[in-house]
């Protein structure tokens, strides 16, 4: 079948979009990208929610532009977002959809995270390619050329001085310290609690 192809520059939290033509500004590229994914099922969601005010409700949401806008983000986060960070980022992100979802704009817990959010976002800045078909919105290509940390000669077996698996002994020797106290653990404690088995169906068996 034929696929739609839209490439999403996306630049310290502003985006552009090219699509047979291009926008720029927020409101039209949305819209475009409304009419590119909607035509494929992009973007919606069927779901039971928790209301803050403790009841449950059904939702059924359509954000088709939105959701090929995120998956692009998301994607270019790959290449440009340390790791560390991302993983901090991937920590706060449920508490900043809480704070969202329940109103909180303007609450001093949602003023530090959103902080932490734009620090993150310095330099996440390059070009995505997004496929959308069939209900589903895949990044098929990307690019950073500015702010990209992938690197193929350092992620590299083969050229030189690049990665070197030997580099990999000390790292995994490390990490399995506590893998083999906590193995020992187990098996002691394992082995005792045959021991009190065997012993009480002795016990059993001389009574």
């Amino acid at each position: 079948g034929v696929r739609d192809d839209a490439s999403a520059a996306l630049a310290a939290g502003d985006a552009a979009v090219r699509y047979a033509r291009s926008d720029t500004e927020p409101l039209p590229m949305l819209l475009l990208l409304n009419d590119v994914a909607r035509a494929h099922g992009v973007g919606r969601i069927d779901i039971v929610e928790n209301r803050f005010v403790g009841i449950k409700s059904r939702g059924v949401y359509e954000t088709p532009g939105g959701t090929v806008l995120f998956e692009a983000h998301a994607d270019l986060e790959g290449l440009t977002l340390d790791r560390e960070c991302r993983r901090i980022r991937d920590l706060l992100a449920p508490e900043y959809a809480r704070l969202l979802y329940n109103g909180l704009w303007h609450s001093p817990e949602f003023e530090m995270i959103d902080a932490i959010r734009v620090k993150s976002q310095q330099l996440v800045s390059g070009v995505v390619t997004v496929k959308v078909f069939k209900g589903a919105a895949h990044a098929v290509a990307r690019s950073a050329p500015t702010a990209s940390l992938y690197s193929e000669e350092m992620s590299s077996m083969d050229c030189e001085g690049g990665f070197t698996p030997g580099d990999s002994s000390g790292f995994i020797a490390i990490n399995a310290i506590r893998l083999i106290a906590n193995t020992s653990r187990n098996s002691r404690l394992a082995a005792g609690e045959g021991g009190v088995k065997e012993a009480a169906a002795r016990t059993a068996a001389t009574s």
